[in-house]
């Protein structure tokens, strides 16, 4: 008998905090908050733009590194947004047609992984660092330990 009543208190906690949430919801639904909205999504959108900015320059300097360290041609393409995956082709040394395969949805993710493993073996790393670029927050550091590793 004990056990089920254990199990019916947090239940009831959950619907007590859940109704009284929704009425207070409720409640200042009725105000308007344009004002503080407007500020809020701003300060998320300027967060999320200077996030942004910062890992292109930091992903179009590791890539000008790794191109200057392999001695391939042209290294200030990094800083040009769509040409650069020309720059990652000519450093893992694969053809250009592989180009359209980056525009192709799902494939791209494979191309990826395929050209960085080139790249990490341009720079005599083992190949598996390709692989690392799929991971959400490893593949940030990926470019960077290609670059400036020794």
């Amino acid at each position: 008998m004990t056990l089920s009543l254990k199990l019916h208190s947090p239940v009831k906690w959950a619907t007590t905090l859940a109704v009284t949430l929704l009425s207070a919801a409720g409640a200042s639904a009725q105000d308007d908050h344009r004002a503080a909205a407007i500020a809020a999504a701003s300060g998320m959108f300027l967060f999320i733009l200077v996030f942004a900015v910062a890992a292109y320059v930091y992903i179009a300097l590791a890539l000008q590194t790794i191109a200057q360290k392999t001695n391939t041609e042209n290294p200030w393409l990094a800083w040009i947004p769509i040409v650069n995956i020309v720059l990652l082709l000519n450093i893992a040394k694969k053809p250009l047609w592989w180009f359209l395969l980056f525009l192709i949805l799902l494939v791209n993710i494979v191309i990826s992984v395929i050209v960085w493993m080139g790249v990490a073996e341009a720079r005599n790393k083992p190949n598996w660092w390709g692989i690392l670029v799929i991971v959400p927050v490893v593949g940030l550091i990926v470019p960077g330990y290609l670059a400036w590793s020794d």
